[in-house]
């Protein structure tokens, strides 16, 4: 993929895709609606900007050309597997509720699953009447929402991030929208991926921004496989697919 413009990364505040880009000579900027890495370059209510321009409002979705590219790291808090345990009045967080009280609060989960689908939904539907290229992310372990509930399969699924040198194995997926996925073979080596791994031990919450992170490397080492089609001399190649 050829990127004459700018790269969006929506829902990122920690700049690691944002840079990875700028270092290959691509523009690009952070929107969130948080800035607590100080990274965010547009500190911005994306819910209400994909509110508006599905409507037809001004939104920033009207500044974006079709030279440019959305990487999107939606959040998948009404998505994750996690999610889908606490549908489940057994679910530990539903403890020392009465019968009624977890049916309420699960009814609670359902109504902001839908918010939370339905406005991906408009986000795709932007993308496509706007011919603006977008790719978005979501996590792809065990029962997530999306496997069974969304408009298409994705393009890319990345079973194992360990091996592109990210935190954590943590299976994630990949949607294309008006562009289609390069398909490189980087690796990194074994000796990186444990200096990474060891790197990241300590706060593990399952919904913790700790948890969230993305390493450096795999950031660039994504780029270049799925995005630039750009090979590595300094890293391995060995064919993932």
């Amino acid at each position: 993929m050829e990127i004459k413009g700018k790269v969006h990364c929506f829902f990122e505040q920690s700049g690691t895709f944002k840079n990875e880009f700028i270092k290959m000579g691509i523009p690009a900027e952070d929107y969130d609606i948080q800035n607590n890495f100080g990274q965010t370059d547009h500190v911005i209510d994306l819910f209400s900007e994909i509110d508006n321009a599905y409507v037809g409002k001004a939104s920033i979705f009207d500044d974006i050309t079709q030279d440019d590219l959305i990487i999107a790291f939606y959040p998948c808090t009404y998505f994750a597997c996690v999610s889908q345990i606490n549908f489940s009045l057994n679910s530990f967080i539903y403890r020392k509720l009465n019968e009624s009280e977890k049916i309420e609060e699960i009814l609670k989960r359902s109504d902001k699953r839908k918010e939370y689908y339905n406005r991906l939904i408009k986000f795709w539907a932007i993308c496509i009447n706007k011919n603006i290229r977008m790719i978005f992310e979501n996590p792809w372990s065990k029962q997530t929402y999306l496997k069974a509930n969304f408009l298409k399969p994705p393009d890319v699924i990345d079973n194992n991030r360990l091996l592109r040198g990210d935190f954590r194995i943590k299976p994630t997926a990949y949607w294309y929208i008006n562009c289609k996925p390069t398909y490189g073979e980087s690796y990194q080596n074994d000796k990186e991926k444990k200096i990474h791994t060891q790197l990241k031990k300590g706060k593990n919450g399952l919904c913790s921004e700790e948890r969230s992170m993305i390493s450096p490397d795999y950031a660039r080492n994504f780029i270049c496989d799925f995005i630039l089609g750009k090979k590595q001399d300094c890293i391995m190649q060995q064919r993932l697919f």
